[in-house]
């Protein structure tokens, strides 16, 4: 092709574009194997754009001699697109020489520019695609070199989740070791099936690797609860796979492929030396997207077809601080190993490159993003800072709030938002992103109080709202007997409105009537049988769909008991019988297809004339979002005209579970607020985000990656392609389990550093952060952690066992000293909310001013120095024990010698006093005796600044004032000559730490000593 394209200032020009030096070199390199470490927000998909426009410009390659990859059908659109509408803008491609599909060119039009060699046939297109859709048209092509037909139609979910459940039912069994439900059974056999796909693993090796591991235990002394688990689950997997392998077999009669099969069969076909030779000549240049999201699978098909030495131009672009799909086989180990999988015909790695200036928040934002993925940094090669555009610097606002409930955090984040539409912002530029969906119905329920439009993104969103909840309640007692906890659901729902008390009187009937089953256990087994084949099996759970029914059937005493005289009220066996009349009626329509099945629901349990019946509003927004699942759930059923509740319900199932963007749904346009979770946030960008749940347990998450020693659908590390990156068990005893779990939370907690650089890095110009001190489903306080923890916390009293939610704190708290954090079980310092909650602030004289105390001393306290306490567990509490005494008040002990009484103060141990039972210790003294200080509940100064402007970012709680008489200092022997404290532990402070400790960046090491309250008095 002829140049048009000759200096880097031209394309600069063409397009418009004033490109910087990192994306000038990284759109003008040669032609040769490349990978581009980008940022986030530094311009990746432009300088894709761009470096096509350059190759086909200078006339190095033609337009369709170009492939471009990634993986969402939107990521691929967009791709194509804007290389089209660069191509154009350039001059490179004349518009009406590209006629839509289904239009010719008009006869009118000008003739084609003479530069081009064929006016007749202008050039064409980059060929522009996902990774499935190219490996299933590799198939086409090729799949007759390893034996595959033409006629291979691919699975759509509802045809995977059906033949699934028919290869279970259709199992001759038995399958001891296989203990789950139905549906949950449905779902570990299909996500085992895509592991052993992804990493190319044949199930037949993993059914050996598992025979050969439980010979290995069965010599091995198992001395703890987890490694007790792991015979039970290599046995669970090893049938598993013998599942997988008829599934497969099933899939191979019909002549039907999956995701999973496309690209197992694709990396077979890139074994073959003609296949790729034919592809090279196709495609001159190939462009690789989100390369860090890659499974293994991929990374083999990729490099044999496009690499292994060949020097082939490819440029993979991608951030390894951005890899947070490796739940579902992503490798992270592909982008730092491009070089070495691409290299050069030389055998010199490829190039690699980076785009560090990001375009799209301000540099205060940046700041909180950068020190967040520091250790992200050290871990991959070719990762810099990012850096914000020039003049930036000081744009963008990060404002945290640290609420007392979570109620109160849902309010405020209302209340937020509501005060930005009002004031001018557009709904459609501001997002909340959860760390979890258990959060989206109460934020959208406060957001639509307050007129607000809000959109709930994804499947997995859409399940946590009560309408729909309410709905696969239904479907899920009409299919399982068993699903005892969505009939409670029901029970205590705003239709039937059963109490407490009538709720656990149904609870002691279906106990009792398994127990009258089991009594019957010792009789003829003739009439077992029977019994059995009758519908009473003794080995059939506890079912509360079974004590329901018994209400249709059972007939009242004289006394208004049943036979089992329980005191069930009135109005409870009315409402038991008349559910249990509609679960029965609706069961016999269970053979419908789905969408009759749930439109029949819908009629019957009345939910959408309750909807209608809910406030203007309100109503409105339950309507859309029913009318949205209802459009999953028609589109899940169009793939198979027989998909039954049972697959849909298995389909749901996944979806619950990985909360992470199983459905490909993504933000409508509509201008509303977008309540999503972090997962899918990736790739896209608004002014605001709101992110709630900065509080350790939520974000980050303590609920790490699925084990493989637990877990049967979890294939184990060794097997994967990527066994190099993770951990592993060194030795089975109980030293090697714990440090193979400790191993697992670190790479967790790596995991939940990239997510949260992906959240943090999608505003453009306000991040909203919250967390809250007292959740609904905690038993402790949450608040900022141990590094920036309010200088004057509350805490429950040591022995308090009730659970505090959100509008009921403990009504009993102690104020205590912020010197160091608690330690929990394993003994390191207990972190609360997320590092990065404290981590950063934005520069500015924001931050709040006051006078410290002065250093070695707290509010109501002088400097002291003391041993380290002793901390010792009862049940799930710790109990602190007082290093100077073991009770805080002495016990009196009266001796008689002749006429003579005396009195003496004894400790509970008078044996052989040790050097702490004869220390002192000074008067408890009130905050209110002179000692400076900051006020009470204000966080740290280097921790939270407030907000300078718009919504009013609220305080911690403010301990109450307390009022206890202070205790008189202890009676010391005077006899006895003053004593060294005892020699405190390595690493430990011999004195209180100042402020500047207390609030010490989020960084330090986790595991040095930490110091607990001081006990409550008794």
């Amino acid at each position: 092709m002829p140049a048009r394209i000759t200096d880097p200032e031209q394309l600069k020009e063409l397009l418009g574009i004033p490109f910087t030096p990192e994306q000038t070199a990284c759109i003008t390199a040669p032609p040769a194997p490349q990978v581009i470490v980008a940022g986030a927000g530094s311009g990746k998909t432009t300088v894709m754009a761009a470096r096509v426009v350059w190759l086909v410009g200078t006339g190095q390659v033609a337009p369709e001699q170009v492939l471009g990859l990634t993986f969402t059908n939107k990521a691929a659109g967009e791709l194509a697109e804007r290389v089209r509408t660069a191509l154009i803008k350039a001059g490179v491609t004349d518009p009406d020489a590209l006629p839509a599909p289904g239009r010719h060119p008009s006869p009118t039009a000008p003739p084609a520019d003479p530069a081009w060699p064929d006016p007749d046939n202008p050039p064409g297109e980059p060929v522009i695609s996902t990774y499935h859709a190219f490996a299933g048209r590799l198939l086409t092509d090729h799949g007759l070199r390893i034996g595959l037909e033409p006629s291979s139609r691919l699975l759509a979910d509802a045809t995977r989740y059906q033949l699934a459940a028919r290869v279970l039912r259709e199992a001759p069994g038995p399958y001891p070791a296989l203990t789950r439900s139905f549906a949950d059974l449905v779902s570990d056999l299909l996500t085992l099936d895509s592991e052993l796909a992804e990493h190319l693993v044949d199930p037949e090796e993993l059914r050996a690797w598992d025979t050969g591991l439980l010979h290995t235990l069965a010599d091995a002394k198992l001395t703890n609860a987890d490694l007790r688990k792991v015979p039970d689950t290599a046995a669970a997997r090893r049938e598993l796979a013998g599942l997988v392998l008829r599934y497969r077999a099933a899939k191979r009669e019909r002549d039907l492929l999956d995701f999973g099969d496309q690209i197992a069969l694709s990396a077979r076909l890139a074994g073959v030396p003609e296949v790729g030779r034919l592809l090279r000549e196709e495609f001159r240049v190939v462009l690789l997207d989100e390369y860090q999201d890659t499974s293994v699978a991929q990374r083999v098909l990729l490099s044999g077809l496009f690499g292994g030495g060949t020097g082939h131009p490819v440029t993979a672009v991608g951030d390894p601080c951005q890899a947070i799909y490796g739940w579902r086989g992503a490798s992270v180990a592909n982008l730092d190993d491009f070089p070495e999988h691409f290299a050069r015909p030389d055998g010199h790695p490829a190039t690699r490159q980076a785009l560090s200036e990001n375009r799209r928040s301000g540099g205060r934002l940046l700041d909180l993003a950068n020190g967040l993925a520091e250790p992200l940094r050290a871990m991959h090669a070719g990762v810099e800072a990012l850096r914000p555009a020039p003049g930036a610097e000081h744009d963008g606002t990060v404002r945290c709030a640290l609420l007392r409930t979570h109620a109160e955090e849902t309010e405020w984040i209302a209340d937020s938002i509501s005060h930005l539409v009002r004031t001018g912002r557009a709904p459609g530029e501001i997002a909340v992103l959860c760390r979890t969906a258990t959060d989206f119905a109460e934020i959208q329920g406060a957001l639509v109080a307050r007129d607000i439009p809000v959109e709930v993104v994804g499947l997995s969103g859409l399940l946590h709202l009560p309408e729909i909840a309410d709905l696969v309640a239904v479907c899920e007692v009409l299919q399982d007997p068993g699903a005892n906890a969505a009939l409670v659901r029901l029970l205590t729902g705003p239709r039937w409105r059963i109490g407490a008390r009538d709720l656990a009187l149904l609870g002691r009937r279906a106990r009792l009537l398994v127990a009258h089953a089991r009594a019957d256990a010792t009789e003829d087994p003739d009439r077992r049988l029977a019994e059995a084949v009758e519908g009473t099996d003794p080995s059939e759970v506890v079912s509360l769909a079974d004590a329901l029914d018994t209400f249709l059937e059972s007939p009242l005493r004289e006394d208004d008991r049943d036979d089992d005289a329980l005191p069930f009220s009135p109005d409870a066996r009315v409402r038991f019988a008349r559910l249990a009349a509609e679960l029965r009626d609706l069961r016999r329509s269970l053979s419908d297809p789905l969408m009759d099945v749930l439109h029949r629901v819908l009629a019957v349990t009345g939910l959408e004339v309750e909807l209608s019946a809910s406030p203007h509003a309100l109503a409105a927004r339950r309507r859309e979002t029913l009318s949205n699942f209802l459009d999953i759930a028609a589109s899940f059923a169009a793939g198979d005209g027989e998909a039954t509740v049972l697959a849909f319900l298995g389909y749901l199932r996944t979806a619950a579970q990985y909360e992470k963007g199983l459905d490909n749904a993504l933000p409508g346009g509509e201008n509303t607020v977008k309540v999503l979770t972090a997962h899918k946030s990736k790739g896209l960008e608004w002014d605001v985000v709101v992110v709630p749940g900065l509080v350790n347990g939520t974000f980050p998450s303590a609920q790490g990656r699925e084990k493989w020693t637990a877990q049967a659908k979890v294939l184990p590390h060794v097997l994967r392609g990527d066994a190099d990156t993770l951990p592993d068990i060194g030795s089975w005893d109980s030293r090697g389990m714990k440090a193979f779990h400790e191993a697992m939370k670190e790479h967790q907690h790596t995991e939940e550093l990239r997510l949260g650089y992906v959240t943090f890095t999608r505003p453009r110009s306000l991040l909203l952060g919250s967390g809250h001190w007292w959740g609904p489903a905690r038993r402790g306080h949450a608040g900022p952690p141990p590094s920036s923890r309010p200088c004057t916390t509350t805490a429950p009293p040591a022995t308090a066992r009730s659970r505090p939610g959100p509008t009921s704190p403990p009504r009993t708290r102690r104020t205590r000293r912020c010197t160091r954090p608690a330690p929990n079980r394993r003994g390191r310092c207990r972190s609360t909310t997320p590092p990065w909650l404290g981590a950063a602030r934005p520069p500015g004289p924001s931050a709040p001013t006051w006078t410290p105390w002065p250093p070695g001393s707290t509010p109501g306290r002088p400097p002291t120095t003391t041993p380290a306490p002793s901390t010792t567990r009862t049940g799930r509490h710790r109990r602190t024990t007082r290093t100077s005494r073991t009770r805080r008040r002495p016990r009196t002990t009266r001796t008689t010698r002749g006429s003579r009484t005396t009195s003496t103060r004894t400790t509970r141990r008078p044996t052989t006093p040790s050097p702490r039972t004869t220390s002192t210790r000074p008067p408890r003294r009130s905050p209110a005796a002179g000692t400076p200080g900051p006020p009470s509940g204000r966080p740290c100064p280097t921790r939270h600044p407030p907000p300078t402007s718009g919504p009013t970012a609220e305080d911690p709680p403010t301990p109450p004032e307390d009022r206890r008489t202070p205790s008189p200092p202890p009676r010391t022997r005077p006899a006895s000559p003053p004593r060294r404290p005892a020699p405190s532990p390595p690493g430990t402070a011999t004195s209180t730490p100042s402020p500047a400790s207390c609030c010490a960046p989020a960084t330090a090491s986790p595991t040095s000593p930490c110091r607990p309250p001081s006990p409550r008095p008794s």
